[in-house]
């Protein structure tokens, strides 16, 4: 990258799998139907929509800096709020797979 340039923050192949699986899955379920990547100079953030044209439902973020004290990785609500914060990834995404248990049975 140029100098002066912040360098950005981007989910892994591995997080972007464990990610896009949960997606596939949800989409299947008739859950969601878009998504959106942002990579920032502090977080990445993975959005998830119903519509395209909506306001993301939830939002997966990466925040590097927080890893060793809250977890780096939290899921957010339509309304901003943090629903679920850790330091590993597919603990974090048990709250929306047991959202997908529900709509399952």
């Amino acid at each position: 990258m140029a100098r002066g340039t912040p360098e950005k923050v981007f989910f892994d192949r591995r997080e972007l799998q464990v990610i896009l699986h949960l997606y596939g899955r949800m989409v299947q379920a008739g859950e969601w139907r878009d998504y959106a990547i942002d990579g920032l100079s502090d977080r990445a953030i993975f959005s998830v929509f119903r519509r395209a044209s909506e306001m993301p439902v939830f939002c997966i973020v990466k925040q590097p800096k927080l890893a060793s004290r809250q977890g780096q990785y939290a899921i957010t609500g339509s309304g901003g709020q943090i629903l679920k914060r850790g330091r590993e990834l597919p603990q974090v995404l048990r709250i929306l797979e047991r959202k997908l248990l529900k709509l399952v049975t």
